[in-house]
């Protein structure tokens, strides 16, 4: 796989931890019958609850990873940065059976699903970009805002064997989720979630 997919990431309140260390990461299907805490916009989940993967199971029976973390989906929760961090998945998961890749946000109309084998047909430059915006040009900002939701879909669950690290926005956080007792170090990193390195706001976050 590509040098740049070292590792993929679940965006996740600090409330599930507990039950992430004991359950795993669930799909959408499998963690509504536990208490826990969601950053899912309520309208997105619809879609992706009539949507399927061809030959595969609805978007709701799968653990969604993303790529890259730093993508729409955290900008919009980028003020509950302290209540949330990024979980980092080993890249082993995708040797699962019937793990598929989805080229951008898997509830889009133009969304293309691939197999793990098919990693060379991802937008990686997109994925990995920092930012998505074209001010000039709709199309491309929409596209590209998209792409950078590329998932991973996992039947049912990701396993607690398969997490490797999580980031965080800052010490305090850091501090909250090293308290829980996780297996697994705990990195500051607030460019992540749209900050600097010193903890200021970047120039231009409006993504």
């Amino acid at each position: 796989m590509d040098p740049r997919v070292t590792e993929f990431h679940c965006i996740m309140p600090l409330r599930n931890i507990p039950s992430v260390l004991e359950h795993g990461i669930l799909s959408y299907e499998q963690a509504a019958k536990l208490s826990h805490a969601s950053v899912a916009m309520e309208e997105v989940q619809e879609r992706r609850d009539q949507k399927r993967v061809p030959n595969g199971l609805r978007l709701h029976q799968y653990a969604n990873l993303y790529f890259h973390a730093r993508n729409p989906m955290l900008f919009k929760r980028k003020d509950q940065a302290h209540e949330l961090c990024v979980l980092c998945v080993s890249t082993q998961v995708a040797t699962l059976a019937g793990v598929v890749f989805a080229d951008c946000n898997a509830s889009s109309d133009y969304v293309r699903f691939l197999a793990p084998s098919q990693w060379s047909l991802l937008p990686l430059a997109d994925i990995y970009a920092m930012d998505w915006r074209h001010p000039d040009d709709p199309v491309a900002f929409y596209r590209h805002r998209s792409r950078k939701c590329a998932e991973v879909l996992v039947p049912h669950r990701v396993a607690r064997q398969f997490l490797i690290g999580a980031k965080v926005k800052d010490a305090a956080t850091q501090a909250a989720l090293t308290a829980m007792k996780v297996p697994f170090p705990v990195h500051i990193d607030p460019v992540l979630f749209f900050g600097s390195p010193s903890g200021a706001r970047l120039q231009g976050d409006a993504c």
